[in-house]
């Protein structure tokens, strides 16, 4: 098996902490679980998060084709819409953002900061859609006229979800397993967003490649289980298929719904209560639409006594701070 090419973009390994605060805050009868959190807030490119690791798989790729422009889809405040524009004005790349108007109901400072004007710095040509449309149809006319164009366009998926950019989490779980390993850690629980399900695949490869005995609990932030469940195991199956290995043991797929809201980016009380908990105990940002949603699964998960005290329990930490300057109205009651 030929290993798939990299370029360098990420600050790697990211930090492995423990967060006493927090559990001495959720215990119960004064005892919590042992927190700890996979800091990739902190890789450290373009405002760092998650999807770094993904893109210097597809970039590389990019690159080796031959393309002159990254092509993506996101919503207006995308994480990896951000972190694309910036991997492109890196590799000195043209970058072409479709943006969907799709989360409703959201302030002036939703459509003009956060993610949306870090994309206009980093020199993103942005094309503003509508909610609703078909977004491979769109996609394929965009790289067709830029095609027409005489340019070589390469496009990424949302969320840079395929099993190329999956891969990157299972290497990153191997590196989590290291770390853990390292500071004699034994994890029983690992919880992460669940978006357009690439990380949580790499992450559910990961443990079944180590062998950990732990439990994946994806929390959604945008489906049901059901479909967040089956994007996700396709995409497990894809990134094996990509290495041409059969797949062994499984680790059981486990996506909770229940902090999903109103909807995509919609404020919950329950995701504003989790920022704010982290915020004040330990002094790190999480996001209003993924880790923001993820931590208050993690929240409900000890207070339900589903997570026991003497547990050891990681969040991953996906990044996305910047979208915070985008729901300034949720933090300011």
């Amino acid at each position: 098996m030929t290993r798939p090419e990299t370029i360098r973009l990420a600050l790697l390994p990211t930090p492995f902490e423990q967060l006493p605060r927090l559990s001495q805050a959720l215990a119960r009868e004064d005892k919590g679980p042992s927190i700890w959190m996979k800091r990739d807030d902190c890789t450290g490119f373009a405002g760092g998060g998650n999807k770094v690791r993904k893109l210097e798989y597809l970039v590389a790729e990019a690159l080796k084709q031959g393309a002159d422009t990254l092509v993506t889809m996101g919503a207006i405040q995308s994480n990896h819409a951000r972190q694309t524009a910036a991997a492109a004005a890196r590799n000195g790349l043209a970058c072409v953002l479709l943006l969907t108007d799709s989360v409703a109901n959201r302030s002036e400072s939703y459509r003009t900061n956060g993610n949306w004007l870090l994309d206009q710095i980093f020199g993103a040509e942005i094309r503003l859609l509508p909610a609703g449309g078909d977004a491979t149809a769109i996609a394929n006319e965009a790289v067709s006229g830029l095609t027409a164009q005489g340019k070589r366009p390469y496009f990424i998926p949302v969320g840079g979800s395929n099993a190329l950019g999956s891969l990157a989490y299972r290497d990153a779980l191997l590196e989590l397993a290291g770390q853990a390993k390292a500071d004699g850690i034994g994890i029983d629980h690992i919880v992460v967003p669940t978006g357009s399900g690439g990380t949580h695949a790499g992450i559910l490869a990961g443990v079944e490649d180590a062998g950990l005995g732990c439990r994946v609990r994806g929390v959604s932030v945008s489906r049901s289980s059901e479909q967040a469940g089956a994007i996700v195991s396709g995409l497990v199956n894809d990134i094996y298929a990509l290495e041409g290995r059969q797949r062994g043991q499984q680790v059981a797929l486990e996506i909770d719904d229940s902090q999903v809201g109103p909807g995509y980016g919609q404020p919950t009380p329950a995701m504003i209560e989790a920022v704010e908990l982290v915020a004040r105990t330990e002094g790190i940002l999480l996001d209003p639409v993924y880790t923001g949603k993820a931590m208050a699964g993690l929240v409900a998960l000890v207070r339900g006594g589903t997570i026991g005290p003497d547990e050891t329990v990681v969040f991953w930490h996906t990044g996305g701070a910047p979208g915070l300057y985008a729901y300034p109205e949720v933090f300011q009651g």
